[in-house]
């Protein structure tokens, strides 16, 4: 869908745990006259607070890592198409399956761009987002049209994908239980269910099968 063009620089908010990242595609997109970059985020927590309050009326477009502390930048998109769905959020992300792809255009992602992407791609889809297009980079554009009958993790729930993501990460279910506002029983049963989804036994079985089908593991 097609929107009006905004009056004035596109005001951009940056959502990325590592600062320096974070200053190098700030810079990036300062450089454009057409664009300035008005807020930055640490974590979920800070951004989700900052965005769904008032202060949010002021940002038009955030470019969302998904790899954060705490709550994840998937949980974030989540939340925010609930409270802010006017808010056009562009996802900018180290993960290039075809998965998460599906889960956060599902989320209402206006876009999905890798960080190995070339750093004109992030200031076109910046704008394409800004535009109500959705915006994908080269690489994972092909992602978008794959038929659908994939393998098993592209059919667990939004909540189920989001703890595997968290369990990949290297969470134990009590921090993960803590984050999500869940009791450790209710997530240990989610552990339990995605690996009957997957058709893994062990820890082991499981980050195996994220290797094999480009999910990641520890640290991701």
């Amino acid at each position: 869908m097609s929107v009006s063009p905004l009056p004035g620089p596109l005001r951009v908010a940056l959502a990325d745990d590592h600062a320096v990242v974070r200053a190098g595609y700030r810079r990036l997109l300062e450089l454009e006259a057409d664009i300035a970059v008005v807020a930055e985020y640490g974590d979920a927590e800070s951004a989700y607070s900052a965005l769904a309050g008032s202060s949010g009326d002021d940002i038009d477009l955030l470019v969302l890592d998904l790899s954060m502390p705490g709550r994840s930048g998937l949980e974030l998109l989540r939340r925010l198409a609930q409270r802010r769905p006017e808010l056009s959020v562009l996802v900018f992300t180290m993960h290039d399956s075809a998965a998460m792809l599906d889960q956060c255009l599902r989320a209402g992602a206006a876009g999905f761009v890798t960080k190995s992407s070339a750093p004109e791609v992030l200031v076109t889809a910046v704008r394409q987002a800004a535009r109500g297009e959705i915006a994908l980079s080269p690489d994972v554009a092909a992602l978008a049209a794959r038929a659908e009958g994939g393998p098993p993790h592209t059919r667990l729930s939004s909540r189920e994908f989001d703890i595997l993501q968290q369990l990949l990460a290297g969470r134990g279910v009590e921090e993960i239980a803590q984050t999500l506002r869940l009791s450790t029983k209710t997530v240990a049963n989610y552990q339990t269910r995605i690996r009957q989804a997957l058709g893994v036994g062990s820890a082991v079985e499981l980050l195996n099968y994220a290797r094999e089908h480009g999910l990641g593991g520890p640290g991701v």
